[in-house]
């Protein structure tokens, strides 16, 4: 049966890969027999009412053509209703559709949308009080949720202009590793208090962020439960070895790395924001709960496929 799809597209990912494959995405998926509306939200706010007007309007697939960023907004919209998620990988990360085991080719992508199967996932929700959304501080996520060292790094890349691309985050991470420095955190995690300084804490609901790196490897997004990575004290060059181990995996049974599997966690550290899909979410302190089921995302028929580090 034709699906209905609303292709949702961020015209900025990949550094404009998006917006050279929205034809032939688009044009794909017509020849498959789908009907199809193209989304282009102009910036961020507009990007999210269109989605939501759309499940809001019974929309039966919301496509994503972006990266993590573009899914994170759209899960915003998606989560716990009747609206199926679709991914069309076109950013540099593209974890979250890794993480549900889609090809990584935006063209075969788009041919699940078509052919695929409706399979449900578990969410992480991020509930701040005061939180930055209008009315409310719930914020939900698909991939690892963060607070230390790799959020900082995320913070201050976001914040800078120049120069584009990889090398951003590079000179980002030679700033925070200059700054390093312990904090203390204290971690709530099924009631169960842990108390100490951090490097930094992870909380996965799948295995992997920042375009392949496995903080939370053993994570599994159908599971009801989330991982929890407490990454203790490190130096820098100890910070600097470790990095190498996050495309791999090894860092599965470091020494300094404390590992939980809970299904809630409340996290405090004085002084940092945590961030979600490498989106910010906001200041400590934070709940955040696996909620199992939240989420519909259409996947290749017959194939549960998750990335292993």
């Amino acid at each position: 049966m034709p699906r209905d799809v609303a292709l949702l597209v961020n015209p900025t990912a990949g550094r404009g890969r998006a917006r050279r494959l929205v034809e032939p995405v688009a044009a794909r998926l017509r020849d498959l027999g789908c009907t199809v509306r193209v989304l282009a939200g102009a910036g961020v706010e507009q990007a999210h009412g269109l989605a939501r007007a759309e499940v809001a309007a019974g929309v039966e697939v919301l496509a994503v053509l972006g990266g993590d960023g573009m899914c994170h907004l759209a899960l915003q919209a998606v989560a716990g209703t009747r609206t199926t998620l679709a991914i069309v990988p076109a950013g540099t990360g593209n974890d979250l559709c890794a993480t549900v085991g889609l090809p990584a080719d935006p063209i075969r992508a788009a041919e699940v949308i078509a052919a695929g199967t409706p399979t449900r996932f578990d969410l992480g929700r991020a509930d701040r009080p005061g939180g930055d959304r209008p009315g409310t501080g719930e914020t939900w996520w698909g991939t690892v949720l963060c607070a230390g060292f790799d959020a900082r790094v995320n913070e201050r890349a976001n914040r800078m202009r120049w120069p584009r691309g990889p090398r951003r985050y590079d000179l980002a991470v030679l700033a925070e590793l200059y700054r390093l420095r312990p904090r203390p955190a204290t971690v709530t995690m099924d009631g169960e208090r842990w108390q100490g300084d951090v490097t930094l804490v992870a909380i996965g609901n799948g295995a992997r962020y920042g375009g392949g790196q496995y903080i939370c490897p053993d994570a599994r997004p159908d599971d009801g439960l989330l991982d929890v990575a407490i990454v203790r004290p490190l130096t820098r060059r100890q910070v600097v070895a470790l990095k190498p181990k996050l495309s791999t995996g090894e860092l599965r049974d470091h020494p300094a790395v404390i590992r939980r599997r809970v299904s809630e966690v409340r996290l405090e550290i004085a002084g940092l924001a945590a961030y979600a899909d490498g989106e910010r979410v906001g200041p400590l302190p934070v709940r955040v709960r696996c909620v199992p089921g939240a989420l519909r995302v259409l996947v290749p028929t017959g194939s549960r496929a998750r990335p292993t580090p």
